[in-house]
């Protein structure tokens, strides 16, 4: 794991057993947050509160804290030997992805289906600026592209106006995670994602809608073929490393 020690500059407990402050619980979660986004948390690496905390140079009242939001984000597991991140069966990727799609199309569906259904144009149109400025300035191929990437779906769903269906995506967006991030590794993945995006944003504005609805098929569509195949490939591996 990739959380080098001495680089937190925050003290860790107050004198005579203060409470752990709410900075210090967040520094420590973002920090493994982002190591299990950045794929340097080994799904067989089991992450225990005297081990963590030793990493981190704190005490395991923030540890403990930083397990607990972690694991309601969907990102780590409960297990005999402390925690460790969640990793779904491939029958169960392919499930939550099944659910994904279906809650993807369902914001563009239903304004469709209905045409008092208005999406919020403004906040399309200031997700479209952000993609923009993506394609001008392409990012590196990093796991981590996973979370800008759900952004824009939980935006693009948001604007719909169905709060629940939103709430039930991100909550499946969370449970693939730790999967999904490896969609982006690779340059054109990136570049494609990009694009795609922007192409289903500028279609819901112009309300092109069946278009949309096509278009955001097809773009959620071929992110689940790239990452059965590559999850596929990393769960045969880890059973060979086993």
């Amino acid at each position: 794991m990739g959380t080098g020690a001495g680089d937190d500059p925050t003290p860790v407990m107050a004198a005579g057993g203060a409470p752990v402050t709410g900075s210090l619980r967040d520094a420590v979660y973002h920090r493994l947050r982002d190591e299990i986004l950045n794929g340097r948390v080994s799904p067989r690496e089991r992450l225990t509160e005297p081990k963590l905390s030793k990493a981190f140079e704190v005490s395991r009242t923030p540890v403990r804290e930083a397990l607990s939001r972690l694991l309601s984000d969907g990102l780590v597991e409960r297990t005999d030997f402390g925690y460790a991140v969640v990793v779904p069966s491939l029958e169960t990727l392919r499930n939550l992805y099944e659910l994904r799609i279906t809650l993807e199309l369902r914001g563009i569906a239903r304004a469709i289906e209905n045409p008092q259904v208005q999406h919020d144009a403004a906040l399309l149109r200031a997700e479209l600026a952000r993609w923009d400025e993506l394609r001008d300035d392409l990012p590196t191929p990093d796991a981590s592209f996973v979370v800008l990437d759900e952004g824009f779906h939980q935006v693009l769903s948001r604007a719909s106006g169905n709060v629940q269906l939103t709430d039930a995506l991100v909550t499946v967006n969370q449970k693939i995670r730790a999967v999904r991030m490896h969609d982006f590794v690779e340059e054109e993945r990136i570049t494609a994602t990009v694009d795609e995006h922007r192409e289903i944003l500028r279609l819901v504005l112009a309300r092109r809608l069946p278009e949309s609805l096509t278009a955001l098929h097809k773009h959620v569509g071929e992110s689940l073929e790239v990452v059965m195949d590559r999850a596929t490939t990393a769960m045969a591996r880890m059973a060979i490393a086993g």
